[in-house]
């Protein structure tokens, strides 16, 4: 067929396509220059198709930021039902953590989609079935979860827009703000710098299971009072 159609040409070096290698196409060019870049004429150019044949596998770009959104949570695991419900939630929440760390540009974008996919409701329905399997009432399985993914949210949006993605590059950049203020001021952001920031071994990540701990505690607590 004529070049630029996106359908399979007579010597098989085209491969077909389809709704998924389009969004796959579309993942791609999301976590190398972020979600705000992506248009269907750049999606066309990087599938080598015409922009209007995009329009015969997905109705627009509100549809394939719907795909990605349902792609992104497909990599997210579900809360494990071997361990309590406890357990489940942290392994739970430091993957979904770690799918973040990988699309950081889809943090804002997850909880704004008004026809979620396949994905995004078989993993809603797993957290929430998690908890509620752990004797949490609705009320506070709502309240439990709102506030356990405003956390994970929340956590991997400060570290995609941290000035350094790297603990290895974080002392320069301490000293460097340390370095250039007038002595003797601001004595609790020097001490905290020195000697914690400064500090062998120290990652800003190792706060993420510190505070998920905290939140399964307060929830825990609060499951006790409802018993």
């Amino acid at each position: 067929m004529a070049a630029g159609t996106g359908e399979p040409r007579g010597t098989g070096r085209r491969p077909a396509l389809t709704r998924d290698r389009v969004l796959a196409a579309a993942l791609a060019l999301a976590d190398a220059d972020g979600i705000e870049p992506l248009t269907i004429r750049r999606l066309a150019a990087a599938l080598d198709v015409k922009p209007m044949t995009l329009y015969h596998h997905v109705p627009g770009k509100e549809a394939i930021l719907d795909g990605l959104v349902d792609l992104v949570f497909a990599e997210v695991e579900d809360p494990p039902t071997d361990v309590g419900w406890r357990e489940a939630l942290r392994v739970r929440c430091h993957a979904l953590r770690a799918v973040l760390r990988r699309h950081p540009w889809a943090v804002p974008l997850l909880e704004t989609r008004t026809t979620p996919g396949p994905a995004t409701l078989r993993h809603h329905d797993a957290v929430l079935g998690t908890l509620r399997r752990g004797g949490l009432s609705l009320p506070l399985t709502a309240h439990a979860y709102a506030v356990l993914d405003s956390y994970v949210y929340g956590f991997a949006l400060q570290e995609a827009t941290l000035p350094v993605h790297d603990d290895a590059d974080l002392p320069a950049l301490a000293e460097a703000i340390v370095g250039g203020l007038p002595p003797g001021a601001f004595p609790h952001l020097v001490e905290l710098t020195t000697q914690h920031v400064l500090q062998p071994g120290y990652a800003f990540g190792d706060s993420f299971a510190f505070g998920l701990d905290v939140l399964l505690d307060g929830i825990e607590e609060a499951a006790a009072r409802e018993a």
